[in-house]
């Protein structure tokens, strides 16, 4: 077994902070110098889930919360898999603590509604786990991990990015260490340990679908059987990743329907998706007209993030939507339209998955069509449609002990074909129609909006 303290603590009544819902995270000394940086502190300033507070008002948890939540399921699941031969016969404990701290670290990299602005997919803005290193290879953060931990940055990076590794084995202090595993075992060691951080059965899954769950209000991810799940795991056939036995079946599909039903539900909820459609045009719009500077945006707390961008928006077209937003009273556009696979495919097909400068374009077409040659209203209409990225198929083995054989999970369960092997997005998500409440009834009238995407629009 591991001699790892934090591991140690899960049992311990001495030195644990408790998150919802009474749970209780075990605190080393090491574990709380991290905490307190002003790094990881700044992450308790921005929100897990954005938006949906305007349709579940106590979703307002941080970042801060979930990283806890991540840092004690990778303990958890930790203990369940040291005990397996093929685990301990590819991860050493050095790895194993690598893991941990890259658990509580995962989400370091994270800036105010990031999320949304990395679906435009836009040249310019690098994504989370990228600017991750801006945080881990300087100051506190750095120090602490090379003096407490043994452990380099660039190690954390390659995993939260999942990133192989194709350098030559070395040692905390970067010789050559001759008695490692070679780069063969180590790259496999460490795309294991990258698939339990982000892979099909994760720990950052598992977190924040039943955490954003519990705070919304909504029963969806909290329908579980976690400890079910997590004492299931196994190592898969070819020995670089997770498997389950036959016992966590049953487990695993209400997992993959409880991630179904919270973006149909919530994370894509009608209202949600019209204020993240209007934080994406406010955003792309300061960006274009050069009202806003990225670098400075980065670093900043969700508040002071917000402070920033209705100081950009004064007295410009964007403005309407700023204060819409983040204002004194909440002014959200209206849905107009909806499509979806099942009902009207041909227009879904057209704006699902496109790039975003396409989607202004044909809202712009629009916004031209209904109103005719007057001055346009600021940024009126409004499409809202899956990004180009697609979510990731869940492909996991089930291990079937008396016949000492492993099954893929999608052939043996009817739920998991049809909520994972179908395509994710195209279930879950829809393409919406939003407008200004002032144009609402021209683009409502005699199904107006369905006339101009059917006819000459594209």
């Amino acid at each position: 077994m591991f001699k790892i303290p934090e591991i140690t603590g899960l049992d311990s009544r001495v030195g644990f902070i408790r998150i919802p819902p009474e749970l209780d995270v075990p605190l080393t000394g090491r574990v709380r110098r991290l905490l307190d940086t002003e790094s990881f502190r700044r992450l308790a300033r921005i929100s897990q889930v954005g938006f949906v507070s305007l349709v579940y008002p106590a979703a307002c948890h941080s970042r801060f919360e979930h990283s806890l939540g991540v840092y004690r399921l990778a303990l958890l699941f930790i203990r369940r898999l040291e005990h397996l031969s093929g685990f301990k016969d590819l991860v050493t404990q050095r790895d194993a603590e690598l893991l941990i701290v890259s658990a509580l670290l995962h989400d370091i990299g994270h800036w105010s509604f990031c999320h949304l602005v990395e679906d435009l997919s836009l040249d310019r803005v690098e994504c989370h786990e990228l600017l991750a290193s801006r945080y881990l290879f300087s100051g506190e953060v750095a120090e602490i991990l090379r003096s407490d931990w043994g452990i380099e940055p660039d190690e954390i990076l390659r995993l939260l990015n999942k990133q192989s590794t194709n350098k030559s084995c070395v040692d905390v202090n970067n010789k050559t260490s001759g008695g490692c595993l070679d780069e063969e075992s180590q790259r496999v060691s460490r795309k294991f340990l990258s698939d339990i951080l982000s892979g099909p059965i994760d720990i950052d899954k598992m977190d924040y679908l039943y955490r954003d769950s519990l705070h919304a209000g909504v029963p969806y991810g909290r329908n579980l059987d976690y400890e079910r799940l997590i004492g299931s795991l196994c190592v898969n056939e070819s020995g670089d990743g997770l498997a389950i036995t036959e016992k966590g079946k049953t487990a695993a599909e209400l997992m993959i329907f409880a991630r179904y039903v919270m973006f149909s539900e919530v994370y894509w909820h009608h209202a949600v998706r019209a204020a993240s459609a209007m934080f994406q045009r406010l955003f792309c719009w300061l960006l274009e007209n050069g009202r806003i500077e990225l670098e400075k945006l980065y670093g900043l707390t969700e508040s002071e993030f917000i402070h920033s961008i209705r100081a950009a928006s004064l007295g410009v077209d964007s403005e309407i939507l700023s204060e819409g937003l983040f204002g004194s009273r909440r002014m959200l556009y209206k849905r107009v339209a909806q499509f979806g696979i099942m009902e009207q495919p041909e227009i879904y097909r057209k704006l699902a998955g496109k790039p975003y400068r396409y989607l202004c374009d044909i809202s712009n077409r629009i916004s031209e069509m209904i109103l005719g040659s007057k001055r346009l209203k600021q940024l009126p209409v409004l499409i809202d449609a899956p990004p180009v990225e697609r979510e990731i198929e869940i492909k996991i083995d089930v291990f079937f002990s008396k016949e000492k054989r492993y099954q893929p999970l999608e052939e043996i369960s009817p739920v998991v074909r049809a909520m994972a092997k179908e395509q994710f997005d195209d279930y879950a998500k829809r393409v919406r129609i939003f407008a200004h409440p002032e144009v609402v009834p021209i683009l409502r009238k005699d199904e107006t909006i369905i006339k101009i995407l059917e006819k000459d629009v594209f």
